[in-house]
């Protein structure tokens, strides 16, 4: 038995994912939905249309603060799992794989290519059950082009992700620089005016 409660992403628990569908009916046809305004009128908005694109992802529950910038080529699960702070910035196809919440502390950068996931499979069981954790990053955070933050991660304020980097754990080391596959602390960041 698996012992985590998915209802509250709408993961169907102890299902085979091989004969049936992981999500409740619910969830799948408000993705549905979702997907038709993603790509169409999302997708095709100009680049500089973030007030419009911040409107449709709340018009899908999503809570986004004042000042965020979401590019048109973003790709977001379920708007409703996304919590975005005050002057966030989202760029180029930016994956929020988003089966549990994903929270942005405000003035964060999250850079071209980077993928956010929070859901994955069991292979503890022979038919991979899928399972979601929430990702949480603080304020002041960049995560850097193509880096891959795992379900269930958590990043503390000021933190910066290098480049094409794996974050597997939660990192509590307040402003600093983190780099490489796994992630290790390679230096403070310093405060310049």
């Amino acid at each position: 038995m698996i012992k985590k409660n998915y209802n509250s992403y709408k993961i169907i628990n102890n299902n085979n994912p091989y004969s049936g569908p992981s999500f409740l009916l619910s969830n799948r046809l408000l993705r549905f939905i979702w997907n038709i305004f993603k790509n169409s009128v999302f997708r095709f908005s100009p680049r500089t249309f973030h007030k419009f694109r911040v409107a449709i992802l709340k018009l899908f529950g999503a809570k986004i603060g004042k000042c965020c910038r979401i590019s048109n080529t973003t790709e977001i699960w379920a708007p409703w799992n996304l919590v975005l702070n005050d002057y966030v910035h989202i760029a180029e196809e930016v994956k929020v794989y988003n089966m549990a919440t994903i929270r942005v502390g405000s003035y964060s950068v999250i850079s071209q290519g980077a993928f956010l996931c929070t859901g994955s499979h069991n292979y503890n069981y022979k038919n991979f059950p899928l399972y979601a954790e929430p990702i949480t990053l603080k304020k002041n955070i960049w995560i850097c082009a193509e880096a891959f933050i795992h379900p269930g991660v958590k990043i503390e304020d000021g933190i910066v992700i290098g480049a094409r980097s794996v974050v597997t754990k939660t990192l509590k080391k307040k402003w600093s620089v983190y780099s490489g596959n796994p992630v290790k602390c390679l230096t403070i960041r310093k405060s310049k005016k």
